[in-house]
């Protein structure tokens, strides 16, 4: 698709990028940090944050969700269902194997004082769910939520190559906290491979492809955040390139130009580095199949 207007102003970008956190802190208090030029695979935090790992996983926000089935007429019957809930209500995301199992929002935007939906504040874009849940009510934890830039939409050649969703690494494993697994135990993508993901119109599956640690600066020498549209093959190539070289592991998943990512997006070890986890997944291709790892082409 053709690409959006990304002009942005930097505090804008940092709202989406560094306001992701396990902690709310003033980025103004840190300098810039260096980050290896790659990661090797016996690479480890040098810091983790304390967890307390939940006695119980998290209750369903809307149990009834797996109760309804494809509508013909293009929106699925479960999608109306939440966006009776919540306008903003942009689709569902599970990983099998960790906590992550939740409705995500899309990003309304730069949000004007005034409009009582939003409870008449001013917000920037990509900043009013980073402390509000689903039902628009604060709460640190905040709600998973898509880029305000991303297409999403029925038609897939009008989707943005790269969905980009961020969410918080809450030290309960809640919201993105349990993605932590990833990079604290090398072998734990064995369990986890497959992302299931609902647009409101479609079901969708993704394999793992990359995972990676980058820098959350502006001045970073990979500005993902600012990389929902890859249209030519350059700036696909150049994204792709970006997550291998500052891969935490090998995935050997094979990744091509006109594949469609998903990139989460959350903090990595401690807030006080300002480094981002993400994990990259590639939407599947013909003949490959979920939770079949033999089905998957390789690099």
């Amino acid at each position: 698709m053709n690409k959006a207007a990304k002009i942005i102003s930097a505090c804008v970008a940092f709202a989406a990028a560094a306001g992701l956190g396990i902690l709310a802190y003033d980025m103004t208090k840190y300098e810039k940090m260096d980050i290896p030029v790659s990661i090797t695979e016996t690479t480890r935090p040098a810091t983790e944050p304390p967890t307390e790992p939940p006695t119980t996983k998290p209750p369903e926000v809307f149990p009834e969700y797996d109760e309804f089935v494809p509508s013909a007429e293009g929106i699925m019957e479960k999608s109306k269902i939440m966006l009776h809930k919540n306008r903003d209500y942009a689709g569902w995301i599970k990983i099998a194997n960790t906590n992550v199992d939740y409705p995500f929002l899309k990003d309304p935007g730069e949000i004007k004082a005034g409009q009582s939906y939003y409870g008449g504040e001013a917000y920037d874009s990509n900043e009013y769910y980073l402390h509000r849940n689903f039902n628009r009510n604060y709460e640190f934890a905040g709600a998973l939520f898509m880029d305000y830039r991303n297409n999403f939409d029925s038609i897939e050649d009008n989707q943005s190559e790269n969905i980009i969703i961020y969410g918080h690494n809450m030290m309960n494993y809640t919201m993105f906290g349990s993605l932590r697994q990833y990079y604290s135990d090398y072998s734990f993508i064995n369990r986890a491979h497959f992302i299931e993901i609902s647009s409101l119109y479609h079901d969708y599956d993704y394999v793992i492809c990359g995972c990676s640690v980058t820098s959350g600066y502006y001045e970073s020498d990979f500005v993902y955040w600012n990389m929902e549209e890859l249209d030519t093959e350059e700036d696909f190539n150049f994204f792709m390139g970006k997550v291998r070289e500052k891969q935490l592991f090998d995935t050997g998943v094979d990744v091509k130009y006109g594949d469609k990512l998903l990139t989460l997006s959350t903090c990595y070890g401690v807030s006080e580095s300002n480094q981002r986890f993400i994990l990259v997944a590639r939407r599947l291709r013909a003949g490959e199949g979920a939770g079949d790892m033999s089905t998957i082409q390789r690099t």
